[in-house]
């Protein structure tokens, strides 16, 4: 099973400013800022001096004996100063740093502080919420060149730019040391005002949560904050060196959160930073960058003679996608799929992909029939993973990158119509781990992942309730990929889906009869007026009035003559009409798309009649 910090340092890593710090004092206890139950023993001891009496055998045995109860912090500041300004006036020197502590190198951050200023300066971490007083924070995020908006008031809150845009919020709860107005009283402690509870609200709902130092004993107010959160968009961590209080519990149970045992704070956010910025680099393009890699495949394509260039140019770009997807970050044991674990997951595959998909679009572009076989021999790697030892959901997608390879190559292929060069590389076969040996239509097509189970893919992030999840995902992704080559929207769409038709055509007529589970759809079904409208009427078209002259009979798409292909569309539509998308189904809506009698179709006005007989129309 995959650890909770490591867990962690993924979901901050994938999700960019997403995860919100909740930190309390046992974070600044290692710059000898003492804790408020260790602020409590100071006071009393103090107190028992004023009573001239000696604090034995120790502050609460003091206490219970001399006045019947246990200390408690925020009781105790109420006895001992009646008003805020008198407690604000009490605490400071437990907050400032004198000559003294700062030769000794106290009341500076930590290296906790130092690891959390870090993950801000790269954009990991945006809304820090603490219940300290000390300044610590701020100082450290300074340091790395974070200025940070700092709430410690309502006023503040009330004139605070839109949180969408600061770049990182520090908000105090119980305010700051230096200011009169802090939070320590059970009153004070148990109701916040209207502005702060605002913030929490949504910071709770809209961001996840990484709890550290924080008891959850004294906070009341805090405690109902979170606890009035209805939603749980993202995962909270709670990092604790003990177990966890009976309060802290009943938040943990209530927030789902997941404990992560920890030696210390500095530690925790150390290994946090550590992890986080190791995945990071290791997702970062190869050193031979997109920019340069793109451009030396266009050289290499210019002129056969630097063939074997081109081939160790996509083949060292493969490699170097195997071994960043072979990594503990990709591991197949992790526990089952969520939404933030899958999200996480497919983008990583993705950013691996970087230089891949873009030196693959334009290959596709520019192949020529010596270039096929490098291709070929780049899906047939790619695909050739292990799928065995671990969750079948993370086996199923070590494929993802295979069929990103194959999405990218036909989008350049379609666009520049060179469909012998689709044809070609279609006819590739990969050995499946049943041993099976299947053509990458029927192994790679996004819907056939997990046998065909797409509700496994709604779990990416904004593709709950879509029919073909992983094709629309992929059609989402490679849109941002590939705008230099294709700059229309409606263009790009016309090319995915008329490469996703192809794709489905060439599977079925490759596939054994009854065997259905190897036909894959897209998201061509329900986009009407591109496929069904433009796309399917020229494919018609084409076989109808060049017959075997037609580029996708002399590519051998789905079918090796005129009538064959005929007969393999018009099988196809029949096939396709069997299914039903509540809502966008184009059969539904449309029926001249329904079934066909293959001895009689109609292309505009001709009937075509027995394909066996045709004539030539002009």
């Amino acid at each position: 099973m995959i650890e909770p910090l490591e867990s962690l340092s993924f979901s901050i890593q994938a999700n960019p400013g997403v995860y919100a710090l909740l930190l309390g004092s046992g974070i600044s206890r290692p710059a000898g800022i003492l804790t408020g139950w260790e602020i409590t023993l100071d006071l009393v001891e103090r107190l028992a001096a004023t009573y001239e009496e000696a604090c034995e055998p120790g502050p609460v045995a003091w206490f219970q004996r001399k006045f019947g109860q246990q200390p408690n912090y925020s009781v105790l500041l109420d006895k001992l100063a009646k008003t805020s300004t008198e407690r604000q006036q009490l605490l400071w020197p437990y907050f400032e740093v004198n000559k003294q502590k700062g030769e000794e190198g106290l009341k500076q951050p930590t290296a906790a502080h130092h690891a959390i200023a870090q993950l801000a300066a790269q954009g990991f971490i945006r809304v820090i919420i603490t219940t300290n007083f000390d300044r610590l924070t701020e100082s450290a995020l300074r340091e790395a060149g974070v200025e940070p908006d700092v709430l410690s008031s309502p006023d503040d809150l009330d004139g605070a730019l839109p949180l969408t845009h600061m770049q990182c919020c520090v908000l105090k709860v119980h305010g700051d040391y230096r200011d009169t107005r802090i939070l320590n009283t059970p009153d004070e402690l148990d109701k916040y005002s209207e502005e702060i509870n605002r913030f929490l609200d949504r910071v709770f709902d809209e961001f996840g949560l990484i709890v550290c130092g924080w008891s959850a004993t004294w906070d009341g107010a805090l405690r109902d904050a979170i606890r009035r959160t209805p939603a749980r968009r993202f995962t909270t961590f709670w990092a604790t060196q003990r177990e966890p209080s009976d309060e802290a519990q009943r938040l943990i149970n209530h927030r789902r959160a997941q404990v992560i045992p920890i030696e210390d704070a500095d530690s925790f956010f150390q290994k946090v930073q550590h992890k986080v910025e190791a995945i990071e680099e290791f997702r970062k393009p190869h050193p031979l960058s997109t920019e340069a890699a793109v451009a030396s495949l266009k050289r290499f394509l210019a002129e056969p003679r630097y063939r074997i260039q081109l081939a160790d140019l996509i083949d060292e770009t493969v490699e170097r996608v195997i071994e960043r997807t072979s990594s503990t970050g990709f591991n197949a044991n992790d526990p089952p799929l969520t939404t933030e674990t899958v999200t996480a997951r497919i983008r990583a595959y993705e950013e691996a992909c970087t230089t891949l998909i873009a030196v693959a679009t334009v290959g596709g572009r520019w192949a020529e029939e010596e270039h096929c076989d490098i291709w070929q021999r780049a899906l047939q790697r790619l695909a050739s993973v292990p799928l065995v030892g671990g969750y079948e959901e993370w086996l199923e997608l070590r494929r993802y990158p295979a069929t990103l390879l194959l999405y990218a190559l036909g989008l350049g292929a379609v666009y520049a119509n060179r469909l012998d060069f689709l044809g070609r590389l279609f006819s590739t076969a990969v050995d499946r781990p049943d041993k099976e040996r299947n053509r990458i239509t029927q192994y790679l097509a996004p819907d056939l992942y997990c046998e065909g189970n797409t509700s496994k893919m709604e779990l990416l992030e904004g593709m709950s309730g879509h029919d073909f999840p992983l094709n629309d995902w992929i059609h989402r992704t490679l849109r941002h990929s590939t705008k230099a080559i294709f700059p229309d929207d409606d263009q790009y769409t016309f090319i995915f889906d008329k490469l996703e038709i192809l794709i489905s055509l060439n599977a079925w007529h490759n596939s054994p009869p009854g065997d259905t589970w190897l036909r894959p759809l897209g998201g061509f079904m329900y986009r009407f007026e591109t496929s069904w409208e433009q796309i399917l009427p020229d494919i018609e078209g084409s076989l109808l009035y060049l017959r075997d002259e037609s580029p996708y009979v002399k590519a051998n798409l789905f079918g090796s003559s005129a009538q064959k292909c005929w007969r393999n569309l018009c099988a196809w539509y029949n096939w396709l009409s069997t299914f039903s998308h509540p809502g966008s189904s184009p059969f539904s809506a449309h029926p001249q798309w329904g079934k066909r009698d293959v001895n009689s179709v109609h292309f505009g006005n001709i009937r075509v009649g027995d394909p066996n007989q045709w004539q030539v129309h002009t």
